[in-house]
């Protein structure tokens, strides 16, 4: 079990092993530099060098995009010391052991590789790797590095443009946050790659130079060894250490040539998706023309006198081949495709037998349109992002995306919040103008356009940006067109949470908690069907209750979910999710002093509410009779304009059976009024009552009791 927990899997065990083995390679590659090898093992690390160099080089030609061989810089430091260690410990070899040396690799690439023996066969493998070398340190190490350092300052330059981009492509829906951010990860990934492969191809560079270096110090000091030491002829020397080095720095220099090349590739494909084979297949084979045209020409040659006829009219003819094979290729693909415009010309699109209604959307006139317009600012945008998020923290709902759309039919200065295609809210913005609201104390009116604020209803007025300053000095509260907008959508998205929260939420909702509390979710689920769980949530949410504790949410359904269903009493369920986020309900309206103060219900008139309830296919509710409601309402109304002006948050705080009933009673007069149990009232929480609510009649039969 401590090896489960310590992550001690098959999976863990293999990445720790590679982890262990790398680390010990690496220390290995550069003790090398200072540690004799046996010719053996030289041999066997010289056979892995090429092995190394030839997999980068397969390893980039079926690479789809560079930054998936993210590690290619650091792979180029790597084996730039495995190949100067090598070259190093071969050095030490041959310059001790001479004629004696028996390194199989060295001698079967200064004799096979070269092609011929003595004298000519030394000359020719010197002048084939001086060619090696100009190649590798002229042409590719040069060019790739030319490529990479461009590759990586326009890169730079562009992230700010790609990233802009991104965010557009965010905030107009087309992705996802999750894509989103996936992009910017992969671009930033880019610009660093491309960053490090600028400084790794000086590695190659700096490889070609000592390759030279320790060639010319193996052929010096050979011969001053083999001469002066050894007792050798100046002849026998230069023979003998001239061919074992030049085996040597063409053994070195075959694989730096390979990972040279690969190089190059990679920062040379930095605008293709595909393998280096597919863009070759597809690229290669897009017209047919080119090759009618390279077949003519190749048979033109074979006709001259002196041309090889043998060889270019075959190449000819394969040339011809090809192009008859993609013309045919070509022709059908054009076939098919005016086949296809045809068929859409003629037959008229089927429209979509539904046609769905976005979540959340947000309808501007056209005057409005500079709020979400990037070359402007599009302030507007970033504070919808960030209610998003604030939002999915305070109610634990991940709010959908808001489509933001212009509409014609609104004035030009108005904006409309709609939910699954309906109204929810609108009001109007004076562009280049600033909201002043009154919160209360102000005494100095100010002069400007009266009118009401579209979130709460206060009155307001419309300012010019000159008398802004005046306006905060004076109290108001000053707010800015995106700012009230904004508030706006805060308040419609708490006051509708509840009808935002759809079954397809829920269920996301549930299968995201159970990749962390599988057993939670799963006994909550076997009780109860995903529409019971819904409605429970969405019970709390139009209570503004958050639900962000699913946790404890779904572990109290799941203890009192069988109980509540066979009493048919789903309100019961509510009242028992409520009680288990009890401390987080208390606190949401307690001051700083941990002090909650309530309203409290006469008991004569709670239970004339209890005793008014009945039951209705959408669960218990109250029925009192109009006077006794009206009586009821105006009570409440009364004692909660009371708590008010004393500057308290008015609480009702009542029975659990009740609570529900109470709720639901006061719904349409005073939708914001918050009802609380006392079983939802923790032990660390001092309840304060600050008055009673009795009717009328009440009042008078019990004279003096306030």
């Amino acid at each position: 079990m401590s090896d489960a927990r310590a992550g001690g899997g098959p999976g863990n065990l293999l990445s720790n092993r590679t982890e262990l083995v790398m680390a010990v390679a690496v220390v290995a590659v550069v003790m090398m530099l200072i540690i004799p090898l046996p010719t053996v093992l030289l041999d066997a690390l010289m056979a892995m060098n090429l092995v190394l160099a030839l997999l980068i080089l397969l390893i980039v030609l079926y690479t789809r995009k560079a930054t998936d061989f993210s590690i290619f810089p650091t792979i180029l430091l790597v084996s730039t010391v495995f190949s100067l260690a090598l070259n190093v410990s071969s050095t030490r070899l041959i310059l001790t052991k001479g004629m004696a040396f028996d390194g199989r690799m060295i001698r079967a690439f200064s004799t096979f590789v070269v092609g011929s023996g003595g004298t000519e066969g030394l000359v020719v493998g010197f002048v084939v790797f001086i060619v090696i070398i100009a190649v590798q340190a002229m042409v590719i190490t040069k060019g790739a590095g030319r490529v990479s350092e461009v590759a990586a300052r326009f890169a730079l330059d562009a992230l700010p443009g790609k990233q802009m981009a991104i965010e557009a492509e965010y905030n107009n829906q087309s992705i996802t946050e999750e894509e989103a951010a996936l992009r910017k990860k992969d671009l930033q990934q880019e610009v660093d790659f491309y960053g490090a492969m600028d400084g790794s191809s000086k590695f190659i560079s700096g490889n070609v130079k000592v390759g030279i270096l320790i060639t010319v110090v193996n052929i010096v000091g050979g011969v001053i060894i083999g001469a002066v030491i050894h007792g050798e002829s100046i002849t026998a020397a230069i023979a003998t250490y001239t061919a074992f080095t030049i085996g040597d720095g063409l053994l070195s220099q075959f694989p730096a040539l390979l990972i040279s090349t690969a190089m190059g590739i990679i920062v040379t494909r930095s605008v293709s998706n595909g393998t280096f084979g597919e863009d070759v297949s597809t690229q290669f084979t897009r017209d047919a023309r080119i090759y009618w045209v390279g077949g003519g020409l190749l048979g033109g040659l074979a006709l001259l006198p002196g041309f090889p006829w043998y060889v270019l009219l075959p190449l000819a003819g394969l040339l011809m081949f090809m192009a008859v094979r993609l013309g045919r290729k070509q022709t059908k693909q054009d076939t098919a495709k005016t086949a296809a415009a045809k068929k859409t010309k003629s037959e008229p699109e089927d429209m979509s037998p539904i046609v769905p209604l976005d979540p959340l959307s947000l309808e501007l006139g056209y005057g409005l349109i500079p709020l979400v317009d990037r070359e402007k600012g599009a302030e507007l945008l970033e504070r919808v992002q960030r209610i998003r998020r604030e939002s999915g923290l305070d109610l634990g709902l991940v709010i959908p995306k808001i489509r933001i759309i212009d509409n014609i039919r609104l004035e030009p200065s108005e904006y409309c919040f709609k939910i699954q295609g309906m109204d929810v809210g609108r009001g109007k913005i004076r562009m280049g103008y600033y909201l002043c609201i009154n919160p209360g104390g102000v005494k100095d009116e100010l002069p400007g356009e009266k009118t009401r604020d579209p979130t709460f209803g206060l009155p307001a007025l419309w300012v010019s940006e000159e008398k802004r300053d005046e306006a905060e000095r004076a109290g108001y509260t000053v707010v800015d067109p995106p700012s009230i907008i904004a508030t706006h959508l805060t308040d419609i998205i708490k006051r509708h949470a509840a009808e935002i929260l759809g079954r397809q939420d829920t269920q996301e909702i549930l299968d995201t908690l159970k990749k962390s509390y599988p057993a939670v979710v799963e006994e909550a689920q076997k009780v109860l069907s995903l529409g019971e769980i819904q409605k429970v949530l969405q019970s709390l949410l139009r209570e503004q209750v958050s639900i962000r504790n699913m946790v404890a949410i779904l572990e109290a359904l799941a203890d009192y979910g069988a109980a509540a269903k066979s009493a048919k009493n789903m309100q019961f369920l509510n009242e028992k999710a409520r009680q288990v986020l009890s401390r987080q309900i208390c606190l949401q309206y307690a001051d700083d002093g941990r002090v909650l103060r309530v309203l409290t219900i006469s008991q004569s008139l709670e239970q004339k509410i209890l005793d008014s309830s009945v039951e209705t296919a959408s669960g218990i509710m109250s029925a009192m009779d109009p006077p006794s409601r009206n009586a009821w309402i105006k009570a409440l109304s009364r004692s909660v304009a009371a708590v008010q002006d004393q500057g308290w948050f008015p609480v009702i705080l009542c029975s659990e059976a009740a609570r529900y009933l109470v709720k639901s009673s006061t719904e349409r007069e005073l939708p914001d009024l918050v009802v609380l149990s006392v079983p939802e009232v923790v032990a660390d929480i001092t309840v304060e009552a600050v008055g009673e609510i009795r009717v009328e009649t009440e009042v008078k039969e019990n004279a003096g009791v306030v």
